[in-house]
């Protein structure tokens, strides 16, 4: 029965990609304008946004990984992975690593912990859940300065995002209880030269910065080829409709479902809604922790034929938007007054300076210097654990 299953699904959903990949080629030649035009702001969107602010700090994170930095750092946060996260030590540079380098970093770096041995296949399963995350430099340079135009509020969805993702890990930690972590330890590896890993980290920042930025221009036209044939916008007016006594507007559906396809589309289109910061800024972090589909099919080109199911990753993401979007609510409860003055006087000055002060190296450095602090609590390296 179980086989007759498999062969069904796999026939149906060949069936179903098949007729998703003829109606997008029939959508791109009926709306070969529309498909045109959000292409270009897609584009532009990459040069104008996401090159500047996200290409500098992919190389800085390159060269962190590549100096051998992740592993230090991964040896003290060891204990602290095995006590709150049931993961081996050896998962505890991936999760660094997905929280410096952003999507998704941090998602292959467990695949290829695992694949390397250094971890069980449930241990990757848990680390998917919560070790996808975005970096810094798109949180606090893209969002918080580029569409809310306040440092303050990127560097509250940062910590809102990194508090989820940790709240996310710790319900996982649960996921197949039966299954104790591993022991192995992240040992050390022969560096290269710095000015090879400086050339390595040019590259893949700029392969990176590409590999992104198609993603986001594929997915922005197949979103608004869904909107021009009236399927989204249908489902946008049903959804509100269903949900219009607690005040949910047509607009603020489809910037959702704008996001949940591709994220960085759907906070773009943040920065004119009309609906109240407390609401935008919930609406962000359920983004950014959902992440998009976008950034879940460059996480399904690293499975591969490794084994490793999509399932937990995916329930962990959601799991992430959720958890995110109901602590920015509770914070912007007690922050929402000042935080809302802060934001239009923020606003203002960037209406009259064309170069707005960037937050990310303070905030970097704090990040960087308060991870080792809080893993050395834990740490006791004269005991074992069982």
């Amino acid at each position: 029965m179980k086989s007759v299953w498999k062969i069904g699904f796999g026939k149906w959903y060949r069936i179903l990609l098949a007729l998703a990949i003829v109606f997008t080629g029939v959508g791109l030649v009926r709306y070969q304008d529309v498909s045109m035009e959000t292409a270009g702001k897609a584009a532009a969107m990459c040069l104008e946004v996401l090159l500047p602010s996200l290409f500098p700090f992919l190389v800085v994170s390159n060269l962190f990984i590549g100096m051998g930095y992740t592993e230090v750092l991964g040896r003290w946060a060891a204990p602290l992975m095995r006590r709150v996260f049931r993961v081996s030590g050896a998962c505890a540079g991936a999760y660094l690593m997905g929280i410096i380098g952003g999507y998704p970093v941090g998602a292959r770096a467990a695949i290829q912990t695992y694949e390397q041995g250094l971890c069980s296949k449930t241990e990757c399963q848990r680390m998917l859940s919560f070790c996808n995350n975005s970096g810094p430099a798109f949180i606090l340079g893209v969002v918080g300065a580029g569409i809310f135009s306040s440092s303050r509020a990127g560097m509250l969805l940062y910590g809102v995002h990194i508090l989820a993702s940790l709240t996310v890990g710790i319900c996982f930690r649960f996921y197949r209880r039966d299954e104790a972590p591993g022991t192995e330890q992240v040992h050390p590896r022969a560096v290269p030269r710095p000015a090879v890993v400086f050339v390595d980290a040019v590259r893949g920042g700029l392969s990176g910065i590409g590999s992104i930025s198609a993603f986001v221009i594929f997915f922005a036209v197949a979103v608004n080829l869904l909107f021009a044939s009236g399927l989204l916008t249908r489902m946008s007016a049903g959804i509100a409709g269903l949900f219009a006594p607690l005040g949910v507007t047509e607009a603020a559906v489809r910037r959702l479902l704008t996001g949940i396809v591709e994220m960085t589309s759907g906070l773009s289109s943040l920065r004119a809604a009309g609906e109240s910061m407390s609401a935008r800024l919930s609406m962000a972090a359920f983004l950014l922790g959902w992440a998009g589909i976008s950034v879940h099919c460059q996480v399904l080109s690293f499975l591969g034929e490794s084994g490793i199911s999509l399932l937990p990753y995916l329930c962990g993401k959601a799991l992430h938007g959720g958890i995110s979007a109901l602590y920015m609510a509770i914070l912007c409860r007690a922050l929402l007054p000042d935080f809302s003055a802060a934001a239009a006087a923020a606003g203002q000055i960037g209406e009259l300076i064309s170069v707005r002060p960037h937050p990310l190296p303070g905030t970097l450095f704090l990040c960087l210097a308060a991870i080792p602090g809080i893993c050395l609590l834990f740490r006791n390296p004269h005991k074992k654990l069982k």
